[in-house]
């Protein structure tokens, strides 16, 4: 399929695409990579003609679907928003993996085939709002296959993915560039794909060069970007370190005591034996669908079982007459399920305000302290031209970044950060991960992280709890490991 832009921009609340001439060649692939703002959305949107542009665009025939981590999010409104648990005798999960991928083709043959070329036989009849982040980006790529396009507009298709299955998708997508022509928009370098021919980069939404795979393999670029986020990492210590406060516990922090969390259907973890001391930073690891968001939860109070476990967190035993909100107040949260119940119509500047009441939009009235910090949060994540805008009207890149700042902002003893990069380009990622290694090495939080990618570990975090299948009890059970 031949692709041509010539003087095409399209603009949002928050960001603009403009492309001045750049032309896809049939049987051409690309990667598009951007030094700063999140345009795959917008690049996805034009191409699939559901966003506005003006200019020229000229594609020939053929079909093209895109897979984004904006469409996965509309996904599962759509899917909560069908919830029939009120009226039925039984939890309404959502619509079955199996008939979600089928609505698209309706070819039972297909439909089969990538179930299992995407590892979802086990998942075909679990309802998309039990399954797990990585498991949630395998079913929207099926959907995207589904409808048998000729080019694929891959936005960040490895985010939330754990490590084996990056790899079996990467081999995957290799096999389909054969046959289907894709454009890949990434974030991080190890997520270039070897088959694509060319990179376009962006900045600031505009497309800044055109260069092919050598090309990109010596740019510079990189290093530039590293050296940005140092610096921009070390403002926002500052800002933390002026309001720095301390709040004392005697051990442990929290412990869970031969934890389990079962449903009807499955079990997904057994005899988990957990204890957080006063100082101490952990990394949870495992395989999607082990249980890693499930006992992240279970500590800030989310999920169900919490009080179905013996949990004892900051000297109170969980269900013993504490409120969530006396737990609360000492966590902080970023996850990509927080990420979708924040669809409240709040402005940018509560976003972060609402960090220091726990609350999902903003129903207190700030005092002038926690305004003005706010706002310094704001002014260090260059957003405060948007102080007023709707949270939800942002892209979803600084929604994250919003999120990050919402769980920072009162400094609280725990950070919970459950893949807290996803979404985020590269400048941002170096960002906040500079600012939680410093974080974690001055103890100004305890943190909780979860991410698949090595390159995402924090130095200062020396403690793991790994997710491992125990094969006679049919589910996960966890090692840990003290350093």
């Amino acid at each position: 399929m031949d692709i041509n832009f010539k003087q095409l921009i399209s603009q949002s609340s928050t960001s603009a695409l403009q492309i001045e001439n750049w032309t896809i060649a049939n049987n051409e692939s690309w990667a598009v990579f951007s030094t700063e703002g999140d345009i795959g959305s917008l690049l996805g949107g034009v191409l699939c003609d559901t966003i506005e542009f003006d200019g020229e665009l000229k594609i020939g025939d053929g079909k093209i679907a895109q897979v984004s981590l904006v469409e996965q999010q509309k996904l599962l409104e759509e899917e909560r928003a069908k919830d029939d648990t009120d009226f039925l005798d039984r939890i309404d999960n959502g619509t079955s993996v199996y008939d979600l991928i089928f609505e698209q083709c309706e070819d039972v043959t297909l439909t089969h085939q990538l179930i299992e070329d995407l590892d979802l036989v086990h998942l075909k009849e679990s309802g998309f709002r039990v399954l797990s982040t990585g498991e949630t980006r395998r079913v929207m790529l099926a959907r995207a296959l589904a409808e048998k396009p000729d080019f694929v507009v891959l936005d960040n298709p490895f985010a939330g993915l754990d490590i084996a299955h990056r790899q079996s998708l990467a081999d995957y997508l290799e096999k389909l560039s054969e046959s289907v022509q894709m454009m890949v928009i990434f974030a991080r370098e190890e997520d270039l794909p070897d088959w694509v021919d060319h990179v376009a980069m962006f900045e600031r939404g505009k497309l800044v060069e055109l260069i092919d795979k050598a090309g990109w393999d010596n740019h510079p670029i990189i290093q530039q970007i590293t050296a940005q986020s140092e610096q921009q990492s070390e403002e926002m210590m500052t800002l933390i370190r002026r309001y720095q406060h301390a709040t004392q516990f005697e051990n442990p922090i929290f412990e869970l005591i031969d934890g389990t969390v079962e449903y009807t259907e499955k079990t997904i973890f057994t005899g988990v034996n957990w204890r957080i001391d006063k100082g101490e930073h952990w990394q949870v690891k495992g395989p999607n669908g082990c249980g890693k968001s499930t006992i992240l939860g279970m500590i800030f109070g989310d999920h169900p079982q919490c009080y179905s476990n013996d949990i004892h967190i900051f000297g109170k035993k969980r269900g013993s007459g504490e409120t969530v909100w006396e737990i609360k107040k000492h966590i902080g949260m970023v996850s990509s399920a927080l990420h979708l119940q924040y669809r409240v119509s709040c402005s940018a500047l509560d976003v972060i305000l609402s960090g220091f009441y726990d609350s999902i939009g903003l129903y207190s009235q700030p005092n002038i302290q926690e305004r003005i910090i706010a706002r310094e949060w704001l002014d260090i994540l260059h957003m405060s031209q948007y102080a007023k805008t709707p949270f939800r009207k942002l892209e979803y890149g600084q929604q994250r970044l919003l999120l990050i700042a919402r769980a920072i902002v009162k400094q609280p003893t725990l950070l919970i950060l459950d893949e807290p990069y996803q979404g985020l380009e590269y400048l941002g990622r170096r960002l906040m991960k500079n600012t939680l290694e410093l974080i974690a090495r001055e103890n100004l939080s305890q943190l909780l992280y979860v991410s698949h990618y090595q390159d995402d570990e924090l130095e200062s975090i020396k403690n793991t709890l790994t997710f491992v299948y125990d094969d006679s009890a049919q589910c996960y059970q966890a090692e840990l490991e003290r350093k």
